[in-house]
């Protein structure tokens, strides 16, 4: 929350630097307000669990027999689906990567899930 919080500060004196003022009094509560409402909106921790939860189904529809192909499928369309959501919430850019290299696997990954039954 420090972080959205220096983050809004530092925009706000950039917005008004730029057209020659300076913050002189900053309403605290409308700041936690925003600060508040930027962490709500980049909170990725519904995603994280549903990206877990797609890992352990993954890993057990690899270990049954028969016709799992369009289970691992789909699937991996849910593993892009909760990517892109990350990728559109998350600011910081390590998450971003990890977002990427997880929408680069589910690519890798499709091809293979082609092949299977």
């Amino acid at each position: 929350v420090e972080t959205y919080r220096a983050r809004v500060y530092k925009r706000i004196s950039e917005l008004l630097a730029r057209d020659g003022l300076e913050i002189v009094e900053l309403d605290q509560g409308r700041l936690a307000q925003e600060v508040a409402y930027l962490a709500d909106r980049s909170d990725i921790t519904e995603e994280t669990a549903r990206l877990r939860s797609h890992v352990a189904q993954f890993r057990a529809a690899i270990a049954e027999e028969g016709d799992t192909g369009k289970r691992l499928d789909f699937l991996l369309q849910e593993f892009n689906r909760e990517s892109n959501t990350v990728l559109s919430k998350s600011t910081d850019l390590a998450i971003k990567e990890a977002a990427l290299a997880i929408k680069a696997a589910v690519e890798k990954l499709r091809e293979q899930v082609q092949n299977v039954e």
